[in-house]
């Protein structure tokens, strides 16, 4: 990765990345993203990333249709993060989906936007371990380009308002 990072020069805006997924937690990453954006005038990017797996040729119409669903599930999901983000903070995110490796995925989108500053988690409260992305994330953050902030999904809204 070699994209300096521009946030704070003039013409720029600081932005944080949100990973969208399934989880439970995404809500705290986004409320997190969101006050952050508001507080200091930045902006959110919201990202949901479809895992592809390898698809058999004889299967290619099925694969299509697994696809086609799989975006209008992202679609969906990333409505209702940016829906709620809008609420929190009177803010419009911005949306991407990609489809691969998470972690590619997560990287090539901050290569490509040198505004973004910070990539917020969220981590899962519950005995069953922080969460996929978390878990994933352990062992690239000592070398990612920018700073993760993991929020625990067990906060409530004034306790993340305190802190954002």
């Amino acid at each position: 990765m070699t994209t300096q990072r521009r946030s704070y020069e003039t013409g720029h805006k600081p932005k944080c990345l949100v990973i969208v997924d399934d989880t439970a937690e995404w809500d705290r990453a986004v409320y997190y993203a969101s006050r952050w954006a508001m507080r200091v005038g930045g902006g959110v990017v919201m990202l949901r990333i479809i895992e592809t797996e390898d698809q058999n040729q004889q299967w290619l119409g099925v694969a299509d249709i697994m696809r086609a669903e799989a975006q209008e599930a992202a679609n969906a999901a990333l409505d209702r993060a940016s829906g709620r983000a809008n609420g929190i903070a009177a803010i419009t995110p911005e949306r991407a989906i990609r489809e691969g490796d998470p972690t590619e995925q997560m990287l090539d989108v901050i290569d490509k936007d040198a505004d973004i500053a910070m990539l917020v988690l969220a981590a899962n409260p519950g005995p069953e371990g922080p969460g996929p992305l978390i878990t994933l994330m352990a062992n690239a953050v000592g070398t990612f380009p920018i700073p993760v902030i993991i929020v625990p999904g067990d906060l409530s809204d004034a306790e993340i308002d305190a802190l954002s």
